[in-house]
């Protein structure tokens, strides 16, 4: 993890497109404006962590999932 100082007033470059602004500090909160490209997604900790947990239990598969799909495809026999 990189630790840097910044005042209120001055930026952090991350590569070409993005910049991190500190716009205030008071007391033990920072309120940062961060510029980002607009097809660039930026989240709070709280909400990324939210959304990667129900990616991963939409991901997640059991064999009963499986065995339900499988019946969906099967082609019924001719009579």
């Amino acid at each position: 993890m990189l630790i840097l100082t910044r005042k209120a007033g001055e930026s952090l470059h991350l590569g070409d497109d993005v910049t991190i602004t500190v716009l205030s500090v008071q007391g033990r909160q920072v309120k940062l404006g961060i510029d980002v490209p607009g097809d660039m997604m930026v989240y709070r900790e709280e909400v990324y962590l939210r959304i990667k947990e129900e990616n991963r239990q939409a991901l997640a598969t059991e064999k009963n999932d499986l065995l339900a799909a499988t019946r969906l495809w099967q082609i019924p026999a001719k009579k």
